[in-house]
């Protein structure tokens, strides 16, 4: 018998009354932006340093004015940003960048109700080469300025990163030829049927457009990787210079030995990075699997940004040419790199040859003494730990951007990235020595 304060049983076979999903129906949903991170979040502790950072080398090209015509062009602090938080969580691909601007929050912080598209994510990550070099030196002096970078010594070493052609698109000279004529050949085709000569039945202007521009495309990169042919019969033995073979995708891409012992299209990343805080001081790229000749560049780059050169200047024995060492020394700077084995057994590798110049006999004799080499441990400290974060945290496993130009830009956002977040998150103080310690 049911009590008077029971519920009612409801029928048997009654549908249930339930709240179900009506996702057709608007409902309105009050976001306030600034309270969606917290204070002390990346995205805007590197907001609130871009802008404080002189971007005005970011609005060359723009031409919309205000009051004039056509369409508001997006912020550049607003795309620098977003660039930079997206490099810092290891994200490199521009259409991933487009949909976390809609999906997640700290994207969405960022972009403060600015649309974007994954084109001109893609453009402006790669157009503004200049600009982000004069960054990357505008956040160095800022470093400097902090406190961050001690330039005592500096280390340098090299990463390489796979590039986006794949193996199948090296080719000899003949068949670059062949497939540059086949190419030429539907070019004209294509360019025929736009002027309305041979017009294909039901297609529409915009898609002969872009029929001809994929043609164009494609001769173009056929002619760079015919050009690249020479450079790349340089880089062999003159016994197999007939075998080179270049990329049709990515002309300036070379078959390197990675580090797990394969071998992988792939550009040659160079970082430098002072040994105080690891902050990135030079950045370069090459097409060269090798080291040998990377030093000096590197070298006059790092004064060039910072006005100075440091005292030491560490990196492996794959740099440390004869060249590299007495170009260093010139410019007033002391090569701490190993002393390859002597050809004679039993002689000392760190008593100078005969043949060498002053500043080669000094480099032997200062890599035999020990605190020489305690000082050298810095070297695999500092650059390792700094190729290890570029590969682990910010994404440089492989590039997708193709040519040395836009490779280096990619390089370039990782630094600024680096370092810009060395600035806005200091690493905690050292501790106090204990007493009576030495």
């Amino acid at each position: 018998m049911t009590g008077p304060t029971d519920p009612a049983p409801h029928a048997v076979g009654a549908p249930l009354r339930l709240r179900r999903a009506n996702r057709d129906q608007v409902t309105p949903v009050p976001a306030y932006l600034d309270a969606l991170l917290p204070d002390d979040h990346l995205a805007r502790l590197l907001w609130q340093a871009v802008e404080q950072l002189d971007l005005a080398a970011f609005t060359t090209g723009l031409t919309v004015q205000e009051g004039g015509p056509g369409r508001a062009a997006a912020d550049p602090a607003v795309l620098v940003a977003l660039w930079l938080y997206a490099t810092t969580q290891g994200v490199t691909s521009a259409r991933a960048l487009d949909r976390l601007c809609v999906e997640h929050v700290a994207y969405i912080w960022l972009c403060g109700g600015v649309t974007m598209n994954y084109h001109s994510l893609s453009d402006f990550r790669t157009r503004h080469a200049a600009a982000v070099d004069a960054l990357m030196t505008q956040v160095l002096g800022r470093l400097h300025h902090a406190g961050l970078i001690a330039f005592e010594h500096v280390a340098q070493d090299g990463i390489r990163v796979r590039a986006g052609a794949g193996a199948a698109s090296f080719h000899r000279r003949a068949t670059l030829e062949q497939s540059l004529a086949a190419a030429e050949a539907l070019l004209t085709q294509v360019q025929r049927a736009a002027a309305g000569a041979e017009a294909t039945p039901g297609s529409t202007a915009r898609q002969r457009a872009a029929r001809e521009r994929a043609a164009r495309e494609r001769v173009d990169r056929l002619t760079a990787a015919l050009a690249g042919i020479p450079a790349a019969q340089a880089a062999k033995k003159p016994a197999e210079r007939g075998e080179a073979r270049v990329s049709e995708t990515d002309p300036e891409a070379r078959v390197m030995k990675m580090a797990d012992g394969g071998f992988r299209p792939a550009y040659n990343i160079q970082l430098a990075a002072d040994t105080a805080h690891q902050a990135i001081v030079g950045v370069e790229v090459t097409s060269s699997g090798s080291d040998m000749a990377q030093a000096p560049g590197m070298v006059e780059q790092v004064e060039r940004r910072l006005g100075e050169l440091p005292g030491d200047w560490l990196m492996d024995g794959g740099f440390a040419g004869q060249q590299a060492v007495e170009q260093a020394a010139a410019a007033g700077v002391r090569v701490l790199a190993p002393v390859a084995a002597p050809r004679v057994a039993g002689r000392d590798p760190h008593q100078p040859l005969p043949t060498d110049s002053p500043a080669l006999a000094a480099w032997r004799v200062r890599m035999g003494l020990e605190e020489t080499k305690l000082l050298y441990r810095l070297r695999a400290a500092t650059i390792e730990c700094v190729n290890a974060k570029a590969r682990a945290l910010y994404g440089l496993t492989q590039v997708r951007v193709r040519g040395l130009a836009k490779v280096r830009c990619v390089a370039l956002w990782m630094a600024v990235a680096h370092n810009l977040k060395l600035l806005v998150t200091p690493p905690p103080p050292a501790a106090p020595a204990l007493a009576g310690a030495a």
